[in-house]
């Protein structure tokens, strides 16, 4: 038998049949789960909700994703263009194996490259982009960009930042 994975089979689950896992150690902290939201609003889900079916209780146990179905409780405007809908990707294995999975979900996504976001940074303010744009855009703050600013040694990257006046050079008797 040739096997499928289970992305190919998306479904489109009311959200009350949908129920978060109780192991899930992931936490997004408030910047990034505002991200999350900007991004299902301006972009949709591009991402199903991986699920275990229960089928004695006809429910889908969160495997991965539950940050995305949190925005959609979180946010009447997503849930209502969404129709209360999610979608969903089932995977079919025991409890310790969706243990293993959500974990595993969880530390692939990795993390950012600083030196690569510094250079995204970069070519963003070469075409134009404002701090404020890449702040929205990115679900950055002003520091964070200064930061990744100044790993590149560009000056010219500096011209929209005020500096403030921390001290007053002596004047020489």
């Amino acid at each position: 038998m040739k096997y499928e994975s289970p992305v190919y089979q998306i479904k489109r689950v009311p959200i009350e049949k949908i129920e978060p896992n109780g192991y899930n150690p992931n936490a997004v902290a408030p910047p990034e789960m505002r991200l999350l939201y900007d991004s299902i609003k301006e972009d949709g889900y591009t991402m199903p909700i991986v699920c275990y079916y229960n089928s004695r209780k006809d429910t889908y146990i969160i495997v991965d994703g539950f940050h995305r179905y949190r925005i959609m409780l979180d946010y009447p405007d997503i849930y209502k263009r969404e129709e209360g809908m999610l979608p969903v990707s089932v995977i079919n294995k025991p409890l310790d194996q969706r243990m293993a999975s959500t974990i595993r979900h969880n530390r692939a996504r990795g993390s950012h490259d600083v030196e690569l976001m510094s250079n995204i940074i970069r070519e963003l303010h070469e075409i134009g982009r404002s701090d404020a744009w890449i702040s929205k855009h990115l679900g950055m703050d002003r520091d964070e960009i200064l930061r990744l600013k100044q790993i590149t040694g560009l000056t010219e990257l500096f011209s929209e930042t005020e500096f403030g006046k921390a001290w007053v050079p002596e004047e020489k008797s």
